[in-house]
């Protein structure tokens, strides 16, 4: 039972040690790009296989799950940059502060994460120009709509409770979800022939 213990609290050290590691300022724009790519690649894995199940596709697309990681490689890029930067301009964490943070954030990085996604899906997918407009007119409005419901809350909690180093991480979480729902948007046949 003692070397359980003594092993439990190695695995502890060893965790700690890897969180300090990656959550560092060295490390952390590649840490939150990794968490990016990594939950943006599940979440079309997971709404590929609900669409597979549902017999809307016939099979998984490994090109489409690259082009969403990738795409949460852009993201992830701007989320840490963007965090670093709200948090500069308006340090604290009283309530006032935070509400101003999720008003700026909804403003200003929800319609620019939202372009980089269909811009770099479009770069990926040698959309035209033409079909860049076409796309982001059909589909954005569905994803700021979703944004609108789904980060206000999560957000608060964000700037509330953790620390910068930590908001990619925990917004990447929240993302899984609302992942799903963007690959549905993205890759849904009925909204693209509207």
């Amino acid at each position: 039972m003692v070397m359980n213990v003594v092993r439990g609290m190695g695995l502890f050290s060893r965790a700690h040690h890897l969180r300090e590691r990656l959550f560092s300022s060295k490390n952390l724009l590649f840490t939150n790009i990794g968490i990016s790519i990594t939950l943006s690649a599940l979440g079309d894995v997971l709404e590929q296989h609900y669409e597979i199940l549902k017999g809307e596709w016939d099979r998984w697309s490994c090109i489409r799950t690259r082009n969403m990681s990738i795409s949460g490689m852009s993201i992830g890029v701007v989320c840490h940059y963007w965090y670093n930067y709200l948090d500069t301009r308006l340090p604290g964490r009283t309530i006032g502060i935070v509400l101003k943070k999720v008003i700026i954030d909804q403003l200003v990085c929800s319609p620019l994460c939202l372009s980089t996604f269909f811009l770099t899906l479009a770069l990926l997918e040698n959309n035209s120009l033409a079909e860049f407009k076409d796309e982001v007119k059909k589909k954005a409005y569905k994803l700021y709509i979703a944004e609108w419901i789904i980060w206000p809350p999560a957000q608060v909690i964000n700037f509330y409770f953790l620390p910068t180093q930590y908001r990619v991480f925990y917004d990447s979480m929240i993302s899984l979800g609302y992942d799903v729902y963007t690959s549905h948007v993205k890759y849904d046949v009925e909204t693209a022939n509207r």
